[in-house]
């Protein structure tokens, strides 16, 4: 789908009335075994309402390396501008988007069941990072590096052609994530979102075009993972690919990388320690543990769902938690006053289902409406270190509460997981704090906080949680390469 290209009606035009979800919002069904033949087209359903929005058509692979050809194109003629144009472009780009925000979030809300004020914080997030990627621009610089004999330069110079797949589970701000930055350095974007949620993306790429963008250079290319994706990752002409999903899948993608020695960032899944000592200020860490766990669903690869608590003040931490959790509002993500919307998808609740069956005791269970609607109650269970909810990725409003005794069993038991990507402590002992920072294998770390991401700060996990960070001062720097050259100064003879 060439950027601009409209699939279908515009998001905002509809008003009528699934997925593989593996962690992290998966790449929807990249690198699955197909069964059939490829979809001509992608129904995009209204997860809250379970209605047909639209459909939308899915890129072949023959239309893939059409859209690569015409990338290369754009990017030479991108990267040859001075850079205070592509810098006065991108915060035009930014401007569009800002101009839009109610229409994009009203469009997420449709198609990904996101509670319509987050939905506006997400496009408020793709404004700032375009806003900042621009502000970055003019100061990507090389080094003069002293030697003997002459001078020696180096550059930062554009990859070339960038593909961004992105999630379902954040759709705007995480295609932005590598988006913004990979054309600020001068490269050309693919972005192939996934199935069930094209439709902002979509949008974006008509925006960026508006802007003033070069025709091809953004382009968005809706498609099923095995296909779209698989084709995108294995073109010889892809010098890069950014991906967010599960850790199964992003293994797969490194593995084709590897082949080519293709650049990779891999955001990938999370199973994230809430760690609450008994000096903390319990009424704020159990006022705001709810959020950690329960925003957008536990849809949330950082989402603090593992709850450690010093065991002396287990008992009265639950009972300040369960009014907590109880009084967050699930319901139409359209109502400005829900805090919880629907899962993605049917399959996505099986998934959660499957890990809380419904006669299981937990310790906290809320409430979630009747009727259509892919709907999951918020729940907490007591899990013992070790099992199956209390080391793998659930994705959905479930998490589990382990008791411990010291800082030394603490630390153990936030690093007794394959992930590292966030987590939290809470405790007013400022040595401490920075005591367990340090000892927790974690990219993304918060102190009596749950704030993971900033657009100026970098983001990326240890162990396979993923590799390579995004965002923050260095997002410009990881879509280029080095180009070192030396000039000899001596005189000839």
């Amino acid at each position: 789908m060439q950027q601009g290209q409209q699939a279908g009606p515009a998001p905002h035009e509809h008003e009528h009335g699934h997925g593989n979800a593996q962690g992290c919002g998966n790449a929807q069904g990249y690198g699955r075994e197909r069964r059939g033949t490829p979809a001509d087209t992608l129904d995009i359903v209204n997860p809250a309402t379970e209605e047909l929005i639209t459909s939308v058509p899915a890129t072949t692979p023959e239309e893939v390396d059409r859209a690569v050809a015409r990338a290369a194109g754009a990017q030479a003629v991108w990267a040859a501008l001075a850079p205070a144009d592509r810098a006065r472009l991108l915060r035009r780009f930014a401007a569009l988007v800002d101009a839009h925000t109610e229409e994009l979030a009203q469009a997420e809300v449709r198609e990904a069941g996101h509670p319509v004020g987050n939905a506006r914080w997400e496009a408020g997030n793709v404004r700032d990072l375009l806003e900042y990627a621009a502000g970055g621009v003019e100061r990507l610089t090389g080094s003069q590096i002293p030697v003997a004999g002459g001078v020696n330069l180096t550059f930062a110079e554009p990859l070339g052609v960038v593909a961004v797949i992105a999630p379902w589970n954040f759709p705007m701000p995480i295609a932005a994530w590598g988006t913004a930055p990979a054309l600020a350095a001068g490269n050309a974007v693919l972005l192939k979102p996934a199935e069930t949620t094209p439709l902002t993306a979509l949008r974006l790429a008509e925006l960026g075009l508006a802007a003033g963008l070069p025709e091809g250079l953004f382009q968005v290319l809706p498609g099923e993972g095995p296909v779209t994706g698989h084709a995108l990752v294995e073109h010889p002409r892809v010098a890069k690919v950014v991906f967010t999903g599960s850790t199964a899948i992003g293994k797969r993608i490194m593995a084709q990388c590897a082949a080519s020695v293709k650049r990779v960032t891999l955001e990938l899944g999370g199973k994230s320690p809430n760690i609450v000592f008994a000096d903390a200020d319990l009424e704020r860490a159990a006022a705001s543990a709810p959020g950690s766990f329960l925003d957008n669903t536990g849809q949330d690869c950082c989402a603090r769902s593992r709850i450690l608590i010093q065991r002396s003040v287990y008992d009265r931490f639950l009972a300040l938690l369960e009014p907590a959790v109880l009084a967050c509002t699930v319901g139409d993500p359209a109502d400005e006053g829900t805090g919880i919307g629907p899962l993605i998808s049917a399959r996505q609740r099986e998934r959660v289902r499957s890990y809380v069956p419904e006669d299981a005791p937990a310790l906290i269970r809320g409430q979630a409406p009747d009727g259509p609607g892919y709907w999951y109650p918020a729940t907490v269970l007591e899990a013992a270190p070790g099992e199956r909810t209390a080391v793998e990725e659930i994705f959905g409003p479930v998490a589990v509460v382990i008791p411990f005794e010291d800082e030394e069993e603490a630390v153990r038991l936030a690093n007794d997981t394959p992930y590292g990507l966030s987590g939290s402590l809470w405790t007013r002992d400022g040595a401490r704090a920075l005591r367990v920072a340090r000892a927790v294998a974690a990219g993304n770390l918060s102190v009596n906080s749950h704030s993971s991401v900033r657009y100026s700060t970098p983001f990326g996990g240890y162990k396979q949680s993923g590799l390579g960070r995004e965002l923050g001062p260095g997002a410009l720097a990881a879509f280029t390469e080095t180009k070192n050259v030396f000039i000899s100064t001596e005189e000839s003879t």
